[in-house]
């Protein structure tokens, strides 16, 4: 009987390649036989496998497209299939006369046998040498995660002096030769980070908004002066080319994206609504 993967998998035949990864591990968490005690879930769980070999690979799932899962069955090699008009010329993918395609369920019925521990360990390869290495916290202050800095920690009773490079972020690892720092950096109460940008606030009044002024912003570097331009809106972004943070082992820096904030005033004076109003009849 002939297989449907997009049915196996429960995806549609326009899914994206997000999509059908997302669908395989969902269930590969379900029908593992090693979770799933049921009597089917062996049989169910490679023939999850086996369709998300196919359907992941474009190769593979253009063949499928077009002749079904006939295109992989047993003692039909791709060397066997003839070009159509317009279509593929499956010989071109022969890895020799006659090949045959086949399945390999060799580590718990996993395309790549270390996606198991991507689904069930969260993405650790246990059996690298790198994910041995014990890992341990380093709390960071927000300059000294864009800026860099020298640390001095403490590990198994051992003193080292560590240097921290310019640019790391909350989350970023650091290889030494015995363990892992993860970095911890800690939020800024003024400025806001995503990457390598950095987002910060600045308040005007109407006045500056509407004709334009020179205002003072923050920078990691520092203070400095920008043009508001006339006419400038509530939440406009200016951008502060090189004034972000500097990427790691590079000379190059991200940008700083400074937001207008408009403030409207609560309370006015009698002279301040009479000019208002002028302004109102006029706009």
């Amino acid at each position: 009987m002939a297989k449907d993967y997009y049915q196996i998998l429960g995806v549609p035949k326009t899914a994206t390649d997000g999509e059908i990864k997302k669908a395989y591990r969902n269930l590969a968490r379900k029908y593992h036989p090693d979770i799933n005690k049921s009597q089917d879930s062996d049989t169910r769980f490679k023939e999850i496998n086996e369709s998300y070999q196919v359907l992941s690979d474009q190769n593979k799932r253009s063949a499928y497209d077009r002749f079904g899962d006939a295109a992989f069955a047993k003692g039909r090699g791709f060397s066997d299939w003839q070009a159509g008009p317009g279509g593929f010329d499956f010989r071109s993918w022969s890895r020799g006369p006659q090949a045959d395609f086949t399945f390999d369920f060799g580590f718990g019925g996993f395309a790549d046998p270390f996606d198991i521990f991507e689904i069930f360990f969260g993405g650790r390869n246990p059996f690298e040498r790198e994910a041995r290495l014990p890992r341990y916290i380093l709390e960071l202050n927000f300059a000294e995660a864009v800026k860099g800095c020298q640390k001095e920690i403490e590990v198994d009773g051992k003193k080292y002096k560590v240097r921290i490079p310019a640019g790391v972020d909350d989350g970023s690892e650091i290889k030494f030769t015995n363990f892992y720092l993860v970095c911890q950096a800690k939020p800024h109460p003024v400025f806001k980070r995503s990457g390598y940008d950095i987002y910060v606030d600045c308040e005007i009044n109407f006045s500056q908004a509407a004709l334009g002024d020179v205002v003072e912003v923050e920078t990691i570097d520092g203070p400095v002066k920008i043009r508001v331009p006339a006419g400038t809106q509530h939440g406009t972004q200016i951008r502060l080319r090189g004034k972000g943070v500097q990427r790691i082992h590079s000379n190059s820096r991200g940008d700083e994206y400074v937001r207008i904030l408009v403030k409207v005033p609560t309370k006015l004076s009698r002279e301040e609504k009479e000019l208002l109003e002028k302004l109102k009849r006029y706009s």
